[in-house]
């Protein structure tokens, strides 16, 4: 049997703080993929809020992770940066690696 991993317990300001940080995150992703189950694992181990996109729902993220993020793979995080541009990273130890820095 498996278990979710519990969240952190933070001071509300520390994780207003975090979630204000990572609101410019989108998780491309499918629910039963085993390296979505990883990352999604790995946020909730970080307390991290960050909007999740099934790729298979009837929505467009399918379309627009593969017309800008360049191909049809997840998990993949897209990454709002300051000056208007995106930065689609792949691989699920990537993004946990990535996501470390968001971790206190």
């Amino acid at each position: 049997m498996f278990f979710s991993p519990t969240s952190p317990k933070r001071e509300q300001g520390v994780q207003s703080e975090i979630d204000e940080q990572t609101q410019t995150l989108s998780l491309y992703q499918l629910p039963g993929c085993p390296f979505c189950v990883k990352v999604r694992r790995d946020m909730k181990r970080k307390g991290l809020n960050i909007e999740l996109r099934n790729i298979n729902g009837k929505n467009d993220y399918r379309e627009e992770l593969i017309r800008e993020g360049g191909k049809r793979s997840v998990p993949c995080l897209k990454i709002a940066g300051d000056n208007g541009q995106f930065e689609w990273l792949y691989e699920s130890s990537d993004i946990i690696t990535y996501l470390q820095k968001f971790a206190r």
